[in-house]
């Protein structure tokens, strides 16, 4: 049997107009009730809760704390219906120095620390009171300058706004998330943004440009620098939004790098760690040792020792700001709730004119509230002195009548008031001297109410006032400037050849493509392990902050860091895990040195030229194609060229024909064919009959070495006469038993 829904009395609404009603109330409420401040008192709606509910506990600055407990309890229970944690993680923000400008709570505990902002202890364990500064913030509230609504259970009013007598916005700033708003404002400096005020009360027409010779940029409460250039400063304050980039503060001690302030919260152990790491990975050879010498005096001292007096200290610190968070960027972005309710984005002379206008509305409710206690008081005043000018009959009718009220109303012309003022007098104020204190208190209220009244009239009057009041409270709360503002130049993160320790290496690459470096020059390639089937092909002497090049089959050459080739303890890693050589590509020779160093690259048809290690470089996994070789052909082991001396250069072919000639005939080029170095006839190359196997580069000052198997003969400078000749030509035959050469290599005279 099957059962049917009864729907009456039920309300039906289509799921789509539900769930748009539903996400358009949650982001009304996300944006006006929690995440975005309100322009007057710069709160959201939970600091606010926090700070009237501190001051009805009667916390303020001069009285005893109470736990911060209590507060959360009185917040949580009376106005704020939401949970405890969040409730006092945005108290425990506003007590923090280093995450407020100007903080609003005073703490006493562990209420957090630069380090670690979330540290903070449990509320049961800390206490709490207002700042000073907060009773800029309360301290007009009883004098009728704010409206009041009926709190979330409606048993008690709680305020809309704090009257604040400084726009606290601006001071401390604010972050906030809302939904598809967001709020970054930064903080600033209380003596600039009332010299900025003042400037703007007197001219209502100022312009950002006039604003910035009072307000210099953001002041942030952990100090740093303010490195980001003026116009991107005043493109930030013309339009509301933009990026400031933050920089960390320091100095020189007797050669040391001393961090003294840290961009807006930025750990300092963060840092650290940081700077650790890049030093672990050896990838900081400059820093010897770090030391965080930060206590109570000076909050922030982070002590970075370089290895020696020759580091550069600002190429140094450039690239720690670069690659760490001593340089970080701020996002402004200032969307406020603005005076009518609405969130909108504000530049900074509309959010300084909008919060005047807040400023005017407020101190005029609080001269119209005061003017309307004067009016009030001087009315019972009136109707006291006619009773004590009277006093004899006011007796007897209060004496003689039932209901004194209605007669003396009547017969001396009072109001209720009055009559009522005059029937709870005490029997000690009927003295004579009363008279004469009424009179006083009736000339000093009149004077009074005169000023309220000329003040509420003359706009020029109302405006002498205000800025009176915020350079008293400027005077009272303002401080100096922490956050220096300079420019500078962006960072700049070192080479990564910078950041390795220069070390001599030798890079040697095997005959199946396995590549490594050993730490040293004194070598012995050939005596290193190789994998079973694998053998020694090639080497190259250099330092491990240099790049290593290797040179394939076809002519294509690949580049790495020296530094990140694995150990020769091992047996090396093949160069197709790092690379991507064309297919059926061989490497054949490894070359290392600096960029202006030059080599000689050879193809096995016997053509070659001298090219410069700089031409060579690429970051390409593909290679950079260098030498032209001929189809089926193959590039051969290059040799390194020795600089300022004489230098002949040796080819040998595979038959044992040996040429050596002067370098100075080849020419330099950046790639190509080259010319011919070797006499190898083309059809003799092509049935594979002779084919070039190697090249050296002889200096003057040293011998060269024909290796054959295991026998090694040496050539001495002198002794080059049989195979002496001009570029291009067919050199002369080795000595029988000599003629299957394996490689050829330049060494030192003192070493043949």
């Amino acid at each position: 049997m099957q059962n049917s829904l009864n729907l009456e009395g039920v309300e039906q609404q289509p799921l789509g107009e539900y769930t748009e009603k539903a996400y358009l109330d949650y982001s009304m409420y996300v944006i006006m009730d929690r995440a975005l401040p309100q322009i007057g008192d710069g709160l959201k709606p939970v600091q606010r809760r926090i700070v009237y509910a501190m001051s009805e506990l009667g916390l303020s600055a001069g009285q005893k704390p109470k736990k911060s407990a209590r507060t959360v309890g009185d917040v949580i229970g009376k106005f704020h219906p939401h949970g405890d944690s969040a409730c006092y993680e945005a108290m425990v923000l506003m007590a923090q120095d280093f995450s407020y400008r100007y903080p609003i709570i005073d703490g006493q505990g562990n209420w957090g620390s630069t380090d670690d902002p979330k540290s903070f202890a449990a509320m049961r364990y800390t206490e709490s009171r207002l700042t000073p500064y907060a009773r800029s913030l309360l301290v007009e509230l009883a004098h009728g300058t704010v409206d009041w609504v009926p709190n979330f259970d409606g048993t008690m009013n709680e305020p809309v706004v704090l009257p604040a007598r400084l726009p606290n916005l601006l001071l401390n700033g604010t972050t906030g998330i809302a939904v598809g708003l967001s709020t970054d404002v930064p903080p600033h400096n209380l003596n600039e943004v009332a010299s900025a005020l003042i400037h703007l009360i007197d001219n209502p027409k100022a312009t950002v440009a006039a604003l910035m010779k009072h307000i210099k940029g953001p002041d942030f409460p952990t100090g740093g620098e303010l490195v980001s250039p003026r116009d991107d400063i005043k493109e930030i304050y013309a339009t509301g939004s933009g990026t400031l980039r933050l920089r960390a503060a320091y100095k020189v001690e007797n050669g040391d790098i001393v961090v003294t302030s840290l961009p807006h919260q930025v750990s300092g152990g963060k840092v650290l760690e940081q700077i650790a790491t890049q030093m672990r990975n050896k990838k900081l050879p400059q820093v010897e040792d770090l030391r965080d010498e930060s206590d109570h005096e000076d909050p922030t001292r982070l002590v970075i020792s370089p290895r020696s007096n020759r580091i550069d200290k600002e190429e140094l610190m450039s690239h720690l700001f670069s690659t760490t968070s001593l340089e970080r960027t701020f996002r402004v972005n200032m969307n406020i709730i603005d005076l009518d309710g609405r969130p909108r984005g504000f530049n900074l002379v509309d959010l300084l004119t909008e919060w005047l206008k807040f400023r005017k509305g407020t101190v005029k409710r609080r001269l119209q509230h005061r003017l309307q206690i004067v009016t009030d008081r001087l009315h019972i005043l009136d109707g006291l002195l006619v009773a004590y000018l009277n006093i004899d009959e006011v007796i007897a009718i209060i004496r003689k009548e039932d209901e004194p009220k209605p007669v003396l109303m009547k017969r001396f012309k009072l109001t209720d008031i009055q009559a009522e003022a005059i029937l709870n007098l005490r029997l000690r104020n009927l003295a004579k001297l009363e008279e004469m204190k009424i009179r006083g208190e009736q000339d000093e209220l009149n004077e009074e109410r005169e000023t309220l009244e000329k003040t509420l009239k003359s706009s020029a009057r109302l405006k002498t006032l205000i800025k009176n009041e915020i350079l008293e409270d400027a005077e009272a709360y303002g401080d100096k400037r922490r956050t220096a503002i300079v420019e500078r130049d962006a960072a700049q993160a070192l080479d990564e050849t910078q950041l390795v320790s220069s070390e001599p290496i030798t890079v040697v690459l095997s005959q199946r493509g396995f590549a490594r470096a050993a730490k040293g020059h004194d070598i012995d390639s050939l005596a290193l392990s190789y994998k079973s089937g694998d053998g020694y092909l090639a080497a190259a002497q250099g330092r491990s902050n240099q790049l290593a090049m290797f040179i394939d089959s076809t002519g294509r050459v690949y580049s790495v860091a020296a530094h990140t080739l694995p150990s020769a303890r091992g047996q090396g890693e093949p160069l197709s895990s790092r690379f991507k050589p064309p297919d059926g590509a061989v490497f054949c020779g490894a070359m290392i040195g600096d960029n202006d160093d030059k080599v000689l690259l050879a193809s096995d048809a016997g053509y070659g030229f001298i090219a410069t290690l700089g031409d060579l470089l690429t970051r390409n996994k593909a290679g950079k194609s260098v030498l032209r070789v001929p189809q089926g052909g193959c590039a051969v082991v290059p040799a390194p060229v020795d600089r300022g001396v004489e230098c002949l250069v040796a080819a040998v072919s595979s038959i044992g024909r040996l040429l050596m000639f002067e370098m100075e005939e080849l020419p330099e080029l950046a790639k190509g064919k080259g010319n011919k170095l070797i006499n190898i006839p083309a059809k003799k190359y092509q049935a594979g009959e002779e084919k070039l196997v190697a090249v050296a580069i002889v200096p003057e000052n040293g011998n060269l070495q024909v290796h054959s198997g295991s026998r090694v003969m040496t050539i001495k400078w002198d002794d080059s006469d049989p195979y002496y000749g001009e570029r291009a030509l067919r050199g002369g035959l080795l000595p029988r038993g000599w003629r299957s050469v394996e490689r050829l290599t330049a060494v030192p005279t003192d070493s043949s």
